[in-house]
């Protein structure tokens, strides 16, 4: 448990370093960023919204299953580990959000810029809260579209972020789970992945530094306990002896 702790914390302290560091810079959103970082920005988020975040669990549950090699059933185990991290993430996110209820960046923004009653805005049902952002950035020539259609189809609230929840989740059970059997390029790629996946949540208006630390803390925490699960009852982490034998040998051949 010592060694699975080590590496899910040095993880979550990678991923905090960016939304710590924003934080603490004062950096405060406005809109008026590059349209073409904005719109990579948005493919950063796009694959963890629904639908697409669905694809990139099966496609990244499918990946880990493949580099561990387990057998039938524990594999299956594992399957269910994973993914009940994940979706535990999520409705401990829906469930905190609704007892905060902080609004998003851009929802102040409306109220400075266009008289939102923010308020107001969040005792209405999620489909007029989007028609309402609709209406009030119909006539507006600096934003762009996707962003419009975006703001209006994410009008619920900012605390924590659930989409870092997911990205990080998936980054941490990645160390977690690959770390031991030396699959060093897909945790690597994972990482840059979740910290777009969260710089994206920043630029595009939608949640505060604070949302991704939090989110980022909840995920360090069932990824842990995700971890020892899998490590507990579906097969040893680390490298069998067998094929160190084999690594071994190959070092002493080079």
């Amino acid at each position: 448990m010592l060694k699975i702790l080590k590496r899910t914390s040095l993880g979550a302290l990678l991923l905090l370093m960016m939304p710590l560091g924003v934080w603490v810079s004062g950096w405060q959103w406005q809109p008026g960023e590059s349209d073409t970082v904005l719109r990579v920005m948005f493919w950063m988020t796009e694959t963890v919204t629904s639908p697409w975040g669905i694809l990139t669990s099966i496609l990244l549950s499918v990946w880990v299953l493949w580099c561990l090699r387990f057998r039938l059933k524990p594999a299956i185990l594992l399957l269910m580990i994973m993914n009940g991290a994940i979706l535990a993430g999520q409705y401990t996110k829906s469930f905190i959000k609704e007892q905060v209820q902080e609004p998003r960046p851009y929802v102040l923004w409306l109220e400075k810029s266009y008289g939102l009653n923010e308020e107001a805005f969040y005792q209405l049902k999620r489909k007029h809260r989007g028609e309402l952002v609709s209406s009030l950035l119909e006539n507006d020539t600096q934003l762009p579209g996707w962003l419009k259609r975006h703001w209006a189809f994410e009008t619920g609230f900012a605390f924590p972020s659930g989409h870092t929840m997911f990205a990080a989740s998936w980054a941490l059970l990645a160390i977690g789970l690959l770390w031991p059997r030396r699959h060093l390029i897909t945790v690597v790629v994972l990482f840059c992945w979740a910290t777009a996946v969260m710089g994206s949540r920043l630029l595009l208006g939608m949640h505060w530094p604070r949302d991704l630390v939090v989110a980022t803390l909840i995920s360090w925490l069932l990824v842990t306990l995700a971890t020892w699960l899998a490590q507990r009852f579906c097969g040893p982490l680390s490298i069998p002896r067998e094929e160190q034998q084999e690594i071994a040998q190959r070092d002493d051949v080079l």
